[in-house]
């Protein structure tokens, strides 16, 4: 039984704080299908998440089986199912695959035994037919089959929905309520679902209307009519005007025991025309109740996460495209520049002749090729990191903000943040090693660096490395994808002015902003390893103070290690919508 306590959420308001929630009673046996109702903004999905868990109460108490969910631990993982409104499976990823990777990540079993309980799912919510089709050409009615399915892997034995109905045709709305009546009849399953329509009553054990966070009925649909005294089911919520909401909360907890015993009856007489005795409560869902499922193992989470990732981006076309077309033409832009300060390095000498006006013409000469050749490699050098940083912002900008919800539903029902986001860091780290490795091979063959190679490329890579997780954190912790790719643009672009690498900041300026600028260490380094001559030239042009190469190093090791933290941080808050 599922029973709530005097439960009240009380937010601040104006003037006054306001109740979403106000002294909220009721129970649900088992095996029981009931619908929660009530005008727009009433407090229908703020129970319902209330329930979950998502949302925290300001008083009361929820009891399952007899445990205090407060006190003596929430619902694990397994006991609860949750349907939320938005879609929670990747369009790129087929109903089977989708299905596959909810079941790899919340249930422990062989090779046999999941494909087995796939089949069973699929079969269950009458996806057997469609199960090759990818999620974007699915109908709305068919992605809640699917986000049903998802759920039923765990075999849940609450299950809650909200709106799972909601913009479908009169017949998918119809099948869906259906199918959730068949799903609360199995293994003693209690089912709530949140739903604006009034349509199919006599499908659910029990009706709960709420009106401004206030409990007006909750009983069996036959008596609810009889209840607010109408003719039509559809002539209550005009019915609920006419009272103030508390007033309606104090007639209902007059009623209550009645009305109780009426659902309780019929409850059992709906269970016997179909041949069968009602759940009796303390009965588990067809598992021991001493016998605790856990989740998958961390390494199991982890590869089935890497896995999924990888099979999205190879079926992204936009987003594989875009990442092809950066790794092959951002290094053509850098090579465009291969001729610069490379033709005239063996003049940069100090002869002296023996006429002074061409003494005088050799040492302009001379300055004016160290300039070229300092501005060309330091030039260079920057506008690879800086492109770099580019494809690391496009990278990670929104890796966790743009599935954030589905990412909150997988946490929810039990994956763990550390395998997300160490899935998520190693994807990644195939793209940075393939982005910057390539910008190297390809732009050394045109433009063979002077200096130490190794150190180029440790430095490229690094930095590549240090926008892409600085940024993942960004997205970790920004509130919708669009928000999170700005911010890390704003970031990339503020890169090189701040850099020092053109202007050189005021020393004020610059202590304090070039810690947290990726891009200049990664060229600091890169210019400290060049040739003496070539080094002595860059100095020649550019004012700003370059670091040691160990230094440079650490800070950016220290910008990574920092954006795996807040990406960390960010993934454990929760952000539903």
């Amino acid at each position: 039984m599922l029973e709530t306590r005097n439960i009240c959420l009380e937010v601040e308001g104006e003037e006054e704080p306001l109740f979403l929630l106000n002294n909220i009673n009721f129970c649900v046996p088992k095996g029981h299908f009931m619908a929660i109702v009530g005008p727009s903004g009433c407090g229908k999905t703020t129970l319902l998440k209330s329930i979950a868990g998502i949302m925290a109460t300001t008083s009361g108490s929820f009891f399952w089986e007899g445990r205090d969910l407060a006190e003596e631990g929430d619902f694990k993982p397994y006991e609860i199912g949750y349907v939320p409104q938005f879609s929670i499976a990747y369009d790129e990823l087929t109903v089977d695959e989708s299905i596959e990777c909810s079941a790899r990540l919340r249930v422990k079993g062989d090779e046999d035994e999941i494909n087995d309980l796939i089949d069973s799912v699929l079969e269950e919510t009458g996806l057997t037919e469609i199960a090759d089709r990818q999620v974007k050409r699915l109908s709305g009615g068919q992605k809640r089959r699917l986000a049903l399915a998802m759920e039923l892997v765990s075999h849940p034995r609450v299950l809650l929905c909200d709106e799972v109905t909601s913009g479908l045709d009169p017949r998918s709305e119809r099948e869906i309520v259906e199918l959730l009546h068949n799903l609360s009849r199995k293994e003693g399953r209690i089912v709530i679902s949140v739903t604006h329509s009034l349509a199919q009553m006599e499908l659910y054990d029990s009706i709960m209307v709420l009106v401004k966070g206030n409990l007006a009925y909750h009983g069996s649909p036959g008596a609810m009519i009889h209840y607010f005294g109408v003719q039509h089911v559809e002539d209550v919520y005009p019915q609920l005007s006419l009272r103030e909401p508390e007033e309606w909360s104090q007639s209902w907890l007059k009623h209550r025991a009645d009305y109780y015993r009426r659902m309780e009856s019929e409850h059992v007489e709906k269970y016997r025309l179909m041949g069968q005795e009602p759940p009796a409560e303390g009965e588990g869902a067809g598992e021991d109740e001493e016998e605790e499922e856990e989740t998958p193992s961390f390494f199991c989470q982890f590869f089935h996460l890497l896995k999924r990732r990888f099979t999205i981006l190879a079926r992204d076309k936009t987003q594989l495209i875009l990442q092809l077309v950066m790794i092959i033409v951002f290094p053509i832009l850098v090579a465009l520049f291969s001729s610069k300060g490379q033709e005239q390095l063996h003049n940069l000498t100090d002869q002296a002749g023996n006429d002074i006006a061409a003494e005088v013409q050799q040492q302009q000469t001379i300055a004016e090729t160290r300039a070229k050749v300092g501005s060309a490699q330091s030039g260079i050098i920057m506008f690879e990191i800086i492109l770099l940083g580019l494809m690391g912002s496009n990278n990670s900008a929104r890796e966790i903000a743009g599935e954030r919800q589905i990412m909150e539903k997988e946490k929810f029902a039990g994956t763990k943040t550390s395998a997300y986001i160490s899935s998520k860091l190693v994807y990644l780290a195939v793209l940075v090693l393939v982005q910057s490795l390539w910008m190297y091979l390809f732009v050394q063959y045109f433009w063979p660096l002077r200096g130490d190679t190794w150190n180029h490329l440790g430095f490229l890579l690094l930095a590549n490395a240090a926008m892409t997780t600085v940024c993942l954190g960004i997205s970790a912790n920004c509130k919708n994808p669009d928000q999170a790719s700005l911010l890390s643009i704003y970031l990339v672009g503020f890169q090189l002015p701040l850099s020092g690498a053109v202007l050189a900041l005021p020393s004020m300026i610059e202590s304090v902003t070039q810690p947290f600028i990726s891009a200049y260490w990664a060229w600091s380094g890169s210019v400290m390893g060049l040739d003496n001559d070539v080094l002595k030239a860059v100095n020649g042009i550019v004012q700003t103070t370059f670091s040691e190469i160990s230094l440079c190093h650490v800070v950016l090791a220290v910008h990574v290690v920092v954006g795996i933290v807040l990406a960390y941080i960010g993934a454990r808050r929760e952000r539903w919508e």
